[in-house]
């Protein structure tokens, strides 16, 4: 467990590609999206990179995507071809109010956000469903964002997008949540200040998708050729289709089109997204796909321009509403760049986790440590709070998305009790969801021990259900999960010495949470009511297939 430095750089220098710190390098060994040979298949990533937006600057291309009560949020993806993605950073280190946010907030939080590029400044415009229309901006998107400024204060006004027109005036398009603004299927424009950290009047509303274009929303805001343009999702998350809206005047009227739909693709809903134009040229637009306990997975279709309407994906009949592309020569962007996409695994030899982690809160540096050198990530047996009756409600939970249809994570963990105070403490491997399910390690009065847990309905206050054990020598053991397509289907099982493998408990069908796909991870916890002490320690988290 603690052999760490030459040993360790050996087996693990497989994974790790050309890199250091956080935001290394890492070729997936369970999902890649370009083939190698100029073209790519989709999604470009298979994570729940939901609602994303996209911009280039120069030769480099950046993308955010909404990350609800998933804390650090904001997520910040870099790439130089549109293809091949790497996690850079997080715009959002804490939300607010903090007294809301330090606890899960699911469904709550981040919803679709927008990137732009204005004086030199990138900015990103996120909603907050509950409390309104908020902005950081910053120079370095690697670097420290700014703190949030509240735009636009208001329940239920969502999906904002940022215009600053020609002769300097600004715009924000916006969207509305019925769950809290009691209206929906409407797109408003308000003014801003030049600064782009306040509206300025009542907004006026420019869209009614009430009837055929239901639960228009998403509205991204452009200028060509004289028309203004707002590309709009509408029909729904799961079911809809990609709206566009164009007029000369920025108030309308706008005339409407439908220019992508699921066809006769397995595609379902393709919408929601970003216009991008390369150096050479070419527009492309990125949008998602809502696959269920996988989330909200991401993918690039070709764009033309046919009598200043875009037509996106594929349009065989040539009646210019296009349907998905599952594989395409790639952009032309005047070069060839390295194979990369979001990091899955962790060696944990740095002194800070992997940017794919996230907790369900906002963190406490109370509940980890990861000391430079030492080679392993330290949780702690945090105590719950005392309400508690499962996971939903617990914060520590340390997370990532699921990174592919088919895959298997494995983890080494040893499992420390101090001042002999085993009982309710433990750690462990967790699939987190609607209904979840983990295997933990513990300690009694008879020594250590493996547990499979299930806990169904979560959200509603439900019990766990433990539906296996087994005795273990040590206080090491290396945990596995294996989940297969299409519907993610976890299997767990075991090793003392980390070569043989044994299934415990049953299958587990994993479901996503709310707005969010299912998500896995670590976690180490403790009952409210007993000694504090006790820790696990992780010596890394790995992906493959």
């Amino acid at each position: 467990m603690y052999k760490r430095s030459f040993i360790k750089s050996l087996i693990t220098g497989f994974i790790l590609v050309m890199g250091t710190g956080r935001g290394f390098t890492q070729i997936s060994k369970v999902w890649v999206a370009d083939k190698g040979n100029g073209t790519y298949q989709n999604p470009i990533i298979h994570a729940d990179y939901s609602d994303p937006d996209a911009i280039r600057v120069g030769n480099d291309y950046y993308m955010v995507s909404s990350s609800f009560n998933c804390m650090p949020g904001l997520p910040i993806l870099h790439s130089k071809d549109l293809v091949n993605w790497q996690l850079i950073n997080y715009a959002l280190k804490k939300q607010e109010p903090a007294a809301v946010y330090d606890l899960p907030q699911h469904g709550k939080g981040v919803w679709a956000p927008c990137i732009r590029y204005h004086n030199n400044e990138f900015y990103i415009y996120y909603p907050d469903p509950d409390y309104g229309i908020y902005m950081v901006k910053t120079r370095n998107p690697a670097g420290d964002w700014e703190k949030p400024v509240l735009v636009l204060p208001g329940k239920g006004i969502i999906d904002p997008a940022p215009f600053w027109g020609d002769d300097g005036k600004a715009y924000l398009a916006v969207a509305w949540a019925g769950s809290r603004a009691g209206v929906n299927s409407l797109i408003t424009i308000f003014k801003m200040d030049a600064s782009g950290t306040a509206v300025t009047d009542e907004g006026t509303h420019v869209y009614d998708g009430h009837g055929k274009n239901h639960t228009i929303e998403g509205p991204k805001f452009y200028k060509r050729n004289g028309y203004y343009y707002i590309f709009a999702p509408a029909g729904g998350v799961a079911t809809g289709w990609q709206l566009i809206l164009r007029s000369k005047n920025i108030y309308g009227p706008y005339e409407e089109k439908v220019v992508m739909d699921q066809g006769k693709t397995n595609v379902n809903g393709p919408h929601q997204g970003a216009l991008v134009e390369t150096q050479t040229g070419e527009p492309w637009f990125i949008h998602f796909q809502d696959k269920g306990v996988y989330g909200r997975v991401v993918h690039l279709q070709p764009m033309k321009w046919v009598n200043d309407w875009p037509v996106i994906g594929n349009d065989p009949d040539q009646d210019g509403k296009g349907e998905p592309v599952l594989t395409y020569k790639k952009p032309n962007i005047g070069a060839v760049y390295p194979i990369q996409r979001p990091a899955e695994s962790d060696e944990f030899n740095s002194d800070k986790t992997g940017l794919q982690w996230q907790w369900h809160a906002n963190s406490k540096i109370q509940w980890s440590a990861q000391i430079k050198g030492s080679g392993y990530l330290r949780l702690f047996a945090y105590p719950q709070d005392k309400n508690a009756i499962n996971l939903w409600n617990t914060p520590n939970l340390l997370l990532q998305k699921l990174p592919a249809p088919e895959f298997t994570v494995t983890t080494k963990v040893r499992y420390q009790v101090e001042w002999e105070t085993g009982q309710g403490k433990k750690a462990g491997l967790l699939m987190m969801g609607n209904d979840y399910a983990y295997l933990s390690i513990s300690k009694d009065d008879q020594g250590y021990k493996l547990n499979t847990v299930v806990c169904k309905n979560a959200m509603d206050g439900t019990t766990e259900e433990v539906t296996d054990e087994k005795r273990i020598k040590s206080a090491e053991a290396y945990l596995c999960i294996k989940v297969s397509a299409p519907d993610a289907r976890c299997v767990f099982s075991y090793s003392e010495d980390g070569i043989n493998f044994t299934i415990i408990g049953k299958e587990f069908a994993a479901k996503p949470d709310k707005w969010i796909g299912a998500k896995v991870g670590l976690f180490c916890i403790s009952a409210a009511d007993v000694r504090m002490g006790g820790y696990a320690d992780f010596d890394w988290f790995r992906a493959d297939k």
